[in-house]
C-alpha cells in the first residue's frame, strides 16, 4: 500500500514551509544561515537561496514553531517573512525597495567623501595643510555612516563564530582606519621606532565605496528576479463576482470557495479553474497553450485561472482555487525552480565560506609569529604585517573578477540584442547539448496570417473578396483581423445588414439581399452545404498541414475557402542548421495540433517534435531529458513556457513575448531572432573565458602577495612589504582585472 507524501509528513510531525528572508548581503550569508538553522534541534532540512532571498525548511512542528525559526534567524541579523505567497512577495518587495534607497544614499555619501580623499592621497600628498586631519574628517562619514553595515554584520557573525565577506571588509578597513587614526593622533610613536607613520584613509574609503557600489548594483538586479512571480500573481484578479442566494456579490479572491458560481463578464480574467455551467464565449488561453487563437467555450467546458474571457458572459462552477489552480501550480513551480542554486552560486558559496576565515587566520598567525620571533620593534612589525595582509587580501580583485567580465560581456550582448540576466545563465549558454524550442512566437511569428484563398469556379473573385472583407470587419472573432489584413488593398467593403455572430460556428450577414456565412467546418456540416471537389481536396491538403480553414458560403454552396497559419520567422531554418552544426540536439514542443507541428518541423528540418503539449508537459519533458543526462536549454515566448523556462538549465525568452517568459528566463533575445542563439553560445564562451582568466590572476595575486605581506622574504632578503605598497598592489590587481575584462569589447560575436 502506498502513502501520499503529505500523509507521511503528518505521521512524522514534519512540516515544510517556503519562507522569505531579508538582510542577506552576500553568498556566504546564505551558507551561514543554513548552517545555523540546521544546528537547531527539530530542523530536518534547511535550504537558503541568496539570489531569490528565500528559505525552504522542513522541521518538526512538535518541537519548533515558525516564531522559533524567525527568532533564531534574527540572532544573525536576518528577518524571516511568513504568510502566503502574495504576502511574502509584497513584504520582500517593500524591504528590498527600502534597502535599495538606503544603499543609494550611502553610496552617494561614500562617493562624495571618497573622491577628495583619493585625490589628496594620490596627487596632493604632502601639499595640503593639516592633510591627515582633513583626510580623517572626510573619511569619518564613509566609515561611520556608509560602511556601518559591514561592521554591524561582522559583529553579529562573530557572536556566533561565523563569518562572511563583511567580516573581511570590516577587519581590513577597520584595522587600516584605526591604524591611520593612531598615526594621525600619535605620529611620533612610529617615528621614534624608525618607521614612517603612514595613513591609509584612501584604501579604507575606496574599498567601502567599491563594495557598496557592487551591493547597490546587485540589489537592483535581485529586484528583477522576483518580477516573474509578481507578474504571474497579477494574472489572477483580486476580486470576482459570485452568485450566492440568487444575488450577485463582489468578493475578494481570498474568500472564494470551491462550489461557488462565478460570473465572468467580457474582458475579465478567469479567477478560478472551473466548469462552464451557462453561457458561450471565446477564451484566450495563450498563457497555457501558447496558441494565439482563442478557444470557444460552452456548457461543460473547462476554463483556467489567468485566461481572458473575450466576448460573451459565462457562469463558472469553481473547482480549484488559489494555489490549487493551474496558474497557482505554475507560480509554485517557477518559485521552486528559481530557489535552486546554479553551479556558479555553489562555487561562490564555497569560496566565501573558506576564503574569509582562512585569510583572517593567516593575518593573525603571521602577526603572532612576528611578535614572538621577529626583530625589534616587534609590536610595530607585527602590527604592520597584520594590516598589510588584511589590506592586500581584501577581496577586491576576486570581487571584480566575475562582475567586471559579466558587465562587459552583458553590455556587448545588449548591443547585439542579447539581454543576460545572471552569471549562471551565461555560464550554461555554452554548455547545453539539447535545445527545446517552442513553436508559436519562437519559430513562428505568433500572429495568425491569411496565407491562401481558393475560390469556387462559379464565384467571381472580386465579389468574394468584398464579401469576406465586409463580414470580417463586422466580426469580433480573433481571426477576423487576419482575414482583413490578408484581403489586401483595393477592395471596398459592402453594406451588411442583419449581422449575427454564432459562437463556435461563425458569422452570418445579409449583403445586397443575399445571406452569406463565414465560419468553420461545423457550420458547413450543420447546413449541409454543397462544395466543389477542387475545394474539398484543397481543404484536405491544408488540414493535413495543420492549417486553420475558414469557409465562405451562401445558403446553398461554399463559395471559397481560406487558410490561416502562423508564419515561420525569417532565418529560423538557417539558425536550426547552425545550432545542429554546434552539436546541439534540437526538439520542438508545441501546444498546436500534430499536423501543424509536423509541417513546421518539415519546413525547418527539425527531426524531433511533440505536439499538444501543456505547460506541465513541456516541463516534464525538460525533466525527462535532464534525468537522461542532458544539459537542457529552453527557448519560449509565452506564459505557457514559463514553467519549462524555469526548469531548464538555461531559459531563453523571445523579446516579443510576455514579461513572465522573460522574467523566468536567464537570457532574452530582444530582437526575437533565433539566429541570435548562435551568438549567445559565442558570447558565453568569450565571457566565461575572460572570467576564468580574471579568477586565475586574482588567485595567483593572493597566492603570491599574502605570503610576501606576511614577511616570508624578510629572513632571506630583509624585505617587509609596506602597507602602502600593499594597498597599491591591491589596486593594481583590481585594475588588471578590469582591463582584461574590457578586452571583450574588441572581440567579434
Amino acid at each position: 500500500m502506498t502513502h501520499h507524501p503529505d500523509q507521511e509528513l503528518k505521521k512524522s510531525g514534519a512540516r515544510q514551509e517556503a519562507l522569505g528572508v531579508t538582510g542577506m548581503t552576500c553568498a556566504s550569508c546564505a551558507v551561514s544561515l543554513e548552517k545555523h538553522l540546521q544546528k537547531i534541534p527539530g530542523v530536518h532540512r534547511a535550504f537558503v537561496n541568496y539570489p531569490n532571498q528565500s528559505l525552504n525548511i522542513e522541521f518538526d512542528q512538535a518541537i519548533l514553531s515558525l516564531e522559533d525559526i524567525k527568532a533564531s534567524a534574527g540572532e544573525l541579523g536576518y528577518n524571516v517573512i511568513t504568510g502566503n505567497a502574495p504576502q511574502r512577495q509584497t513584504l520582500k518587495e517593500e524591504v528590498a525597495s527600502q534597502r535599495l534607497k538606503s544603499l543609494e544614499i550611502k553610496l552617494i555619501v561614500a562617493i562624495s567623501f571618497s573622491l577628495p580623499v583619493f585625490i589628496i592621497s594620490m596627487f596632493l600628498m604632502g601639499k595640503v595643510p593639516f592633510e591627515r586631519w582633513i583626510l580623517l574628517g572626510l573619511s569619518l562619514p564613509v566609515v561611520v555612516y556608509s560602511g556601518k553595515e559591514f561592521f554591524l554584520n561582522a559583529a553579529r557573525k562573530a557572536k556566533h563564530f561565523t563569518s562572511n565577506m563583511d567580516t573581511l571588509v570590516a577587519l581590513s578597513t577597520g584595522v587600516a582606519f584605526l591604524f591611520s587614526l593612531f598615526n594621525t593622533l600619535f605620529p611620533e610613536y612610529l617615528i621614534d621606532q624608525g618607521l614612517q607613520p603612514h595613513v591609509y584613509y584612501e584604501s579604507v574609503v575606496v574599498i567601502i565605496t567599491l563594495i557598496l557600489l557592487g551591493r547597490y548594483l546587485e540589489e537592483r538586479a535581485k529586484g528583477r528576479t522576483s518580477s516573474a512571480i509578481k507578474s504571474l500573481m497579477g494574472l489572477q484578479p483580486k476580486e470576482l463576482t459570485v452568485i450566492r442566494n440568487g444575488e450577485e456579490v463582489l468578493i475578494s479572491i481570498l474568500n472564494v470557495i470551491p462550489g461557488d458560481l462565478v460570473l465572468l463578464r467580457p474582458g475579465e480574467r478567469v479567477p478560478v479553474d472551473g466548469k462552464v455551467k451557462r453561457g458561450e464565449s471565446y477564451v484566450d488561453e495563450s498563457m497555457i497553450t501558447g496558441e494565439p487563437i482563442p478557444v470557444p467555450k460552452m456548457k461543460g467546458d473547462y476554463v483556467f485561472a489567468g485566461t481572458i474571457n473575450q466576448k460573451g458572459s459565462l457562469k463558472i462552477l469553481a473547482k480549484e482555487i488559489g494555489e490549487s489552480t493551474l496558474l497557482g501550480n505554475i507560480i509554485s513551480f517557477v518559485q521552486n525552480a528559481q530557489a535552486t542554486k546554479p553551479p556558479v552560486q555553489k562555487l561562490v558559496d564555497k569560496i566565501a565560506s573558506i576564503f574569509v576565515p582562512t585569510v583572517v587566520g593567516l593575518a593573525f598567525f603571521a602577526s603572532v609569529i612576528w611578535y614572538f620571533c621577529g626583530p625589534e620593534p616587534v609590536f610595530s612589525h607585527a602590527f604592520v604585517v597584520l594590516i598589510t595582509v588584511l589590506i592586500i587580501a581584501c577581496p577586491c580583485a576576486l570581487g571584480l573578477a566575475v562582475p567586471t567580465a559579466l558587465m562587459v560581456g552583458m553590455g556587448k550582448g545588449a548591443k547585439a540584442g542579447i539581454l543576460v540576466k545572471d552569471a549562471s545563465a551565461l555560464e550554461m549558454a555554452h554548455k547545453f547539448d539539447l535545445l527545446v524550442l517552442d513553436k508559436t512566437g519562437t519559430l513562428t511569428e505568433g500572429r495568425p496570417t491569411m496565407t491562401n484563398l481558393k475560390i469556387a469556379s462559379h464565384a467571381e473573385e472580386r465579389q468574394v473578396r468584398s464579401i469576406l472583407l465586409s463580414l470580417e470587419k463586422q466580426s469580433e472573432h480573433p481571426l477576423a483581423q487576419a482575414v482583413v489584413r490578408g484581403i489586401g488593398e483595393g477592395v471596398s467593403p459592402l453594406m451588411v445588414t442583419h449581422f449575427e455572430s454564432m459562437t463556435g460556428l461563425g458569422v452570418r450577414g445579409v449583403i445586397n439581399g443575399r445571406t452569406y456565412m463565414l465560419g468553420s467546418s461545423v457550420l458547413v456540416q450543420n447546413l449541409r452545404l454543397s462544395m466543389e471537389t477542387s475545394l474539398l481536396n484543397q481543404v484536405e491538403d491544408w488540414q493535413s498541414k495543420g492549417l486553420t480553414v475558414i469557409y465562405l458560403s451562401d445558403e446553398t454552396n461554399v463559395l471559397a475557402v481560406l487558410s490561416i497559419r502562423d508564419k515561420i520567422r525569417e532565418g529560423a531554418k538557417k539558425a536550426i542548421k547552425d545550432l545542429e552544426g554546434l552539436g546541439i540536439d534540437i526538439w520542438m514542443l508545441t501546444g498546436d495540433s500534430k499536423g501543424a507541428a509536423q509541417e513546421v518541423a518539415r519546413e525547418l528540418g527539425i527531426r524531433n517534435f511533440r505536439a499538444r503539449q501543456m505547460p506541465d508537459s513541456k516541463s516534464d519533458f525538460v525533466v525527462e531529458m535532464q534525468t537522461a543526462g542532458h544539459l537542457v536549454a529552453m527557448v519560449g515566448d509565452g506564459i505557457n513556457d514559463a514553467q519549462a523556462l524555469a526548469q531548464a538549465d538555461l531559459g531563453i525568452a523571445m523579446g516579443s513575448g510576455t514579461d513572465i517568459a522573460m522574467d523566468s528566463a536567464g537570457i532574452t533575445l530582444m530582437q526575437s531572432d533565433i539566429r541570435s542563439l548562435v551568438k549567445v553560445v559565442h558570447l558565453s564562451r568569450m565571457t566565461l573565458g575572460t572570467i576564468r582568466q580574471n579568477l586565475f590572476w586574482a588567485f595567483i595575486y593572493n597566492l603570491i602577495a599574502i605570503p610576501v605581506a606576511a614577511g616570508v622574504l624578510y629572513p632571506a632578503f630583509g624585505f617587509l612589504l609596506n602597507p602602502m605598497i600593499g594597498g597599491a598592489a591591491m589596486a593594481a590587481s583590481s585594475i588588471s582585472v578590469v582591463l582584461n575584462s574590457l578586452r571583450l569589447n574588441q572581440k567579434i560575436l
